[in-house]
């Protein structure tokens, strides 16, 4: 009896890692295209607008939509635990709680990026915006890095998937954060290029077994 729960409890874990890996998947291809969409967009205020490119009620539609996929990042980040590819110790755990921690706190900043729409950039409200964004992604950075660790000492992961963990930690300081204080559309793209990351991650995931 016990080893038939012992099955049943295996199985259930591996369909919620392959669900939230799909999860992921689908929220990095889509957090690419918006990506690529804000890169293209042609202006529809000026360039010194923080909502550039988009009217105070595209960008308002656009950051809600931003915070329910950055939940799909959530979930993909989340499901290496249960997906048993990291070796196991500290430096794990903190690795995957403080990238829990970065990418949901992202994701309420995307909210709050709302109450300065109608502001110039820089202007009211904005300085807070960059402190947030930036512990934020500085803690997804380094949570990752240290998880990819974990997952390159683990060994379950052979070829891309060993290393998308940590390449993806990586990107957030190299070459992600020089390019977001660059020209819009080249902080749009290393964006695109992160959130393609996470499709590969979400796509490791939803491959995952236990063979």
């Amino acid at each position: 009896m016990s080893q038939v729960r012992t099955e049943t409890s295996a199985a259930t874990s591996v369909a919620w890692v392959r669900s939230a890996g799909a999860v992921c998947l689908a929220a990095g291809i889509l957090g690419a295209a918006s990506g690529i969409f804000l890169a293209v967009y042609p202006g529809q205020v000026s360039k010194d607008m923080f909502s550039y490119p988009l009217t105070a009620g595209g960008f308002t539609v656009l950051q809600v939509w931003f915070f329910v996929q950055h939940l799909g990042l959530l979930a993909g980040i989340a499901a290496l635990v249960w997906a048993e590819v990291m070796a196991p110790g500290r430096s794990t755990r903190w690795g995957v709680g403080l990238a829990v921690f970065g990418m949901a706190l992202l994701a309420v900043t995307e909210l709050v990026a709302i109450t300065a729409r109608n502001s110039t950039y820089p202007g009211d409200g904005t300085g807070l915006l960059d402190v947030l964004y930036g512990v934020s992604s500085v803690a997804v950075g380094v949570g990752l890095i240290l998880a990819g660790s974990a997952v390159r000492r683990g060994g379950r992961w052979s070829g891309w998937r060993g290393l998308v963990v940590l390449v993806a930690g990586i990107f957030v300081f190299v070459p992600m954060m020089p390019a977001l204080l660059g020209p819009f559309v080249l902080a749009r793209l290393a964006i695109t290029v992160w959130m393609m990351l996470f499709a590969a991650l979400g796509y490791a995931l939803w491959k995952a077994d236990r063979q």
